[in-house]
Order: C-alpha cells, then sequence, then structure tokens
C-alpha cells in the first residue's frame, strides 16, 4: 500500500541546543521511499550519518527562539505483515553477527531477569516464531496498553510489575522476554496506519527462521501499514530526538498517515 507519513514539532529554544535527531525513514526489505521532505525551520547546518543501528540520524544545533522540524514521505510499504507459524528458532551458533548484540540485555531490557517467567509463558509452544507468538498473546491478555499515559520509558521489569504501559513499554517486556529465550528481539519506532489516537508507534521483531518478523501486542490483529523509521536494542537507541544542555520539550507535536494513490506521489 501507499502511505504518506507525516511528523511536524515546535520548540522554543533559550540557548544555543544541540540535537541528533532520527527522523529520515530508509528502504528496506518491507517498505520502500518513493519521495522524501524534510524542513528545518530556520535552517541551519545539519551533519548526516548513520548509527551503529543502521538508522539515519541528523546533527544541528538550534539557535534561541522558535524552532520547527517536518517531515512528510510517501513510502510503499507491505499490504500484510508477514506471518510464518512454525518458523523455527535459531541456533546462536548460526546468528548473523549483527544479530548477536540483540541477545544481550539492555537498558530497559533486563532479560536475565525473566528466563523462569518466559519458560512458563511459552510451555508447550514449538521453539521460534511460535514461542514469540505466545510471548505476544500474553502480553495482549495481562498488560494493559494505555496510550498517552506516559512519557517516560519504563525498564520490563517495571513493566511488569505496573501490569499497564505504552506501546514502547509492551515492546520492551516483550523484548527481554525473547532474549531470554535466546531468541534475537529489537524495538523498532515508526508509523502504523490507522493507529488510535495517531503518534509514532513501537512495537518489536523477533529473528526467527533467519529473518526479522514483526509483533505487535498493542493491535488485535497485524495488518499492513507498519512504517519503519529506527531500529535498536531498546528505547534509548531510537529515540527521534536528543538534545543536550537545558531541558527543551515540543510546544507543539503532530502525526499523520493516510493512505494515498500511486498517481498522488
Amino acid at each position: 500500500m501507499w502511505l504518506r507519513t507525516s511528523c511536524k514539532m515546535t520548540f522554543d529554544i533559550e540557548i544555543p541546543t544541540p540535537f541528533i535527531l532520527m527522523l529520515r525513514l530508509r528502504s528496506g526489505a518491507q517498505q520502500w521511499i518513493a519521495r522524501e521532505e524534510y524542513k528545518i525551520k530556520p535552517s541551519v547546518p545539519v551533519y548526516e550519518f548513520t548509527d551503529i543501528f543502521g538508522n539515519l540520524c541528523q546533527r544541528l544545533v538550534a539557535p534561541p527562539g522558535p524552532f520547527a522540524i517536518y517531515t512528510e514521505a510517501d513510502v510503499v510499504t507491505a499490504d500484510l505483515v508477514d506471518q510464518e507459524p512454525g518458523a523455527p528458532f535459531v541456533d546462536i551458533e548460526y546468528l548473523p553477527d549483527g544479530v548477536l548484540s540483540y541477545l544481550l540485555p539492555s537498558r530497559y531490557c533486563e532479560s536475565d531477569s525473566f528466563g523462569k517467567m518466559a519458560t512458563e509463558i511459552t510451555a508447550g509452544y514449538l521453539m521460534g516464531y511460535d514461542q514469540v507468538k505466545a510471548i505476544e498473546t500474553w502480553l495482549r491478555a495481562n498488560i494493559q496498553y494505555i496510550p498517552g499515559s506516559s512519557d517516560i520509558s519504563l525498564s520490563a521489569i517495571a513493566v511488569n510489575m505496573k501490569g499497564t504501559g505504552v506501546c514502547r513499554d509492551l515492546s520492551h517486556l516483550g523484548i527481554a522476554l525473547c532474549r531470554s529465550l535466546s531468541i534475537p528481539a529489537r524495538l523498532v519506532v515508526g508509523y502504523l496506519h490507522d493507529l488510535e489516537p495517531m503518534e509514532l508507534h513501537a512495537w518489536f521483531e523477533a529473528y526467527i527462521g533467519g529473518r526479522w518478523y514483526t509483533f505487535d501486542a498493542t493491535q488485535v490483529e497485524l495488518s499492513g501499514g507498519y512504517v519503519a523509521i529506527g531500529y535498536g536494542r531498546d528505547a534509548a537507541d531510537v529515540a527521534i530526538y536528543n538534545q543536550f544542555g537545558p531541558a527543551v520539550f515540543p510546544s507543539s507535536y503532530e502525526v499523520h498517515v493516510t493512505h494515498i494513490e500511486e498517481s498522488e506521489t
């Protein structure tokens, strides 16, 4: 399907403030970026680099005063999310080198604390895809998804104790449970068509059967319309912006995802 995504943020800057942004989409196996627009007002020098996870990042220094960032893209993405029940567990010795870091505990995903719990949740399921699907189902049934309930990233342990969370929080717990079973898992931040309420979204992917598969405990059924911005071990790796110095927060923030026809591009 063809989607048009956009994100607009405005800030009121008091002193020159360094930013690292992660707002540019990249083409990949599940999406193709056909058109892109990126505006910064007032215009300032921008340096772009690719981080260790392959995400496109932009460095700049915002001057004092109103500062606005706007991105828009036309994206071709999959009509349906690939699913593969029965896809096998990949033995550690056969994992690609670049996947190994997604086995380890990270700041928000303390996977070394969830071995017993993950084993109980996945008891009786085939190793691999079916185990992750059991984790996704358990999250949907046991952790209440409350959009907009928190702006602070919680660790998997905290989410499990609290029993509620935003999309990022459910993903952190899912990632920790997967990693405790030696299944590589990573956080994805991006857009989702028809998400309610509309905002940037987070889900997780697990490496099974030689590739990454999408899982999202916040949705009753997986459908198409996912557009990835960034990948990482957890939320610390995929912030859409990091700023340095006195804290500043967006004075306004808008996200839109609309279905378009190819003729509109």
